[in-house]
């Protein structure tokens, strides 16, 4: 089955085309200057996909710079380049012999942020591309959210109804005060003579106040367009991508908040130029995903050691299931009742097995996050579990804690733990167990200081690394 498509994204400056693999790796990439004539513009989209067409390539996905009909793969309208009266994927299928695939630039964008890039492992997103002009898609839950038809246009949101007008129609778009087009506007107005946006932070921080004036101009119009986005979407993280979404977020770093209930997560986009064609380029095999194999987190640790806290704050970002051993346990505690400490490690032991035999029977591209002590089996034991999943991957967070404040915890929450779990003659033995305690090592490992909250940024980006290399 081929494995390949062809990726198109036109720009307001530049038409970028690549051959794409279905994991998102650019095989080849060609760039031209984006004509003005629409027609021109197709004719060079055309010429650019059989340059790289080839028997294996699936089909073309080509991000269009205006609004679009998906379901209807219609072209709308465009603000800086409009396409809409073309009768563009017929012609461009007619000339090519495959199916083509259109969407919204930014949108093409944020597929390949989110499948590889700056948004990996979260499922509600926004994010604004920051070009010529501005873009914006919004995914929810984990897809692209169309709405009627053609939702998204985060560009368009009104800061000043008294601003400039808008290729849309409108006025005080946020396009027209905080794009690239109005940047150079901006600089241009305040007379200075640079080339570059850093040429115009460096001023800023030599005490330019010309310069702190531009940057000020371009950014404060951008942050109450977040501040919107937030309180009407309240996304998980918005990305800022395009050539000037680094730019943008830098610039956006020294605004202070405006208001307490308005503090999104703002992010660069971390695949740049590339991210349109990419997404592009993947959006040809819908929400197909290449097989990844069985993966399992085994979240690690000892008793009161924060396990199942971070097990459940890396589901609410993947969305991964948690299999855990006082899920499967409790309940039967709860029915039985009081129990000696052996019945108990008894029912904990069918517990591990009852969770590996989930495992092992979950379909092949299944993710799950284990919380567990593992230690409390042997790594043999483990192993062979693993081997009989048939994982592909194994990734471990390590749970590290001091003992003296793992005794503290276990000590507080007695009171809330079922007849059955060893009680406070435990604390002791406990103390020196996590003193000593190590990872299992049977996959790659993370130590997370269990002491300080967890940096989840930093753990998303650690898994997606092993993942990925896997």
């Amino acid at each position: 089955m081929a494995d390949t498509a062809i990726g198109v994204d036109i720009g307001g400056t530049n038409i970028r085309a690549a051959l794409v693999s279905d994991h998102g790796k650019i095989l080849a990439k060609l760039s031209e200057r984006t004509p003005s004539d629409p027609l021109q513009v197709l004719e060079r989209v055309i010429a650019m996909a059989r340059q790289l067409d080839a028997p294996q390539v699936r089909g073309i996905g080509v991000g269009i710079p205006g609004r679009v009909d998906v379901a209807n793969r219609e072209i709308l309208s465009g603000g800086i380049l409009n396409l809409a009266d073309l009768d563009f994927v017929r012609r461009l299928e007619a000339s090519l012999g495959k199916p083509v695939v259109i969407e919204n630039d930014c949108s093409m964008a944020l597929i390949a942020e989110m499948r590889i890039g700056g948004a990996k492992g979260y499922r509600n997103v926004a994010m604004l591309t920051i070009g010529t002009g501005i873009g914006g898609a919004v995914a929810h839950a984990g897809r692209i959210y169309h709405g009627h038809r053609a939702a998204g246009q985060l560009g368009h949101i009104c800061v000043s109804q008294d601003g400039p007008p808008c290729p849309c129609g409108r006025r005080g778009c946020v396009e027209t005060f905080s794009s690239g087009t109005a940047l150079r506007r901006h600089i241009t107005e305040a007379g200075l003579e640079v080339a570059t946006i850093g040429e115009v932070f460096s001023k800023a921080d030599e005490g330019d106040a010309a310069a702190a004036r531009v940057l000020r101009q371009w950014a404060v119009p951008l942050r109450a367009a977040l501040d919107n986005i937030a309180a009407t979407m309240d996304p998980e993280v918005i990305l800022l991508g395009g050539g000037l979404g680094c730019d943008a977020a830098r610039a956006l770093a020294d605004l202070p908040a405006a208001a307490p209930w308005f503090c999104p997560v703002i992010l660069p986009a971390k695949l740049a130029d590339d991210a349109g064609v990419i997404g592009a380029g993947l959006s040809v095999f819908g929400d197909e995903t290449p097989p990844q194999g069985k993966r399992v987190v085994l979240v690690n640790g000892v008793p009161a050691s924060g396990k199942s806290r971070l097990s459940k704050a890396l589901s609410q970002r993947t969305g991964w299931p948690i299999l855990s051993l006082d899920g499967i346990k409790n309940p039967f505690l709860q029915h039985i009742g009081p129990v000696d400490r052996e019945f108990n490690r008894t029912l904990g032991k069918a517990s591990y097995q009852a969770i590996w035999s989930f495992v092992a029977e979950a379909p092949a591209d299944s993710t799950f996050i284990i919380d567990a002590w593992f230690g409390f089996q042997p790594k043999a034991q483990l192993e062979s579990y693993i081997s009989a999943a048939k994982l592909a991957q194994v990734a471990e967070l390590w749970c590290k804690i001091p003992g003296h404040v793992a005794g503290e915890r276990y000590a507080s929450r007695l009171k809330d733990r079922l007849p059955g779990h060893p009680g406070a003659e435990y604390v002791p033995e406990l103390i020196a167990l996590a003193d000593r305690a190590e990872p299992m090592g049977c996959g790659a490992v993370m130590t997370v200081d269990q002491t300080r909250e967890p940096d989840m940024d930093a753990i998303m980006a650690w898994l997606s690394q092993v993942f990925d290399q896997g």
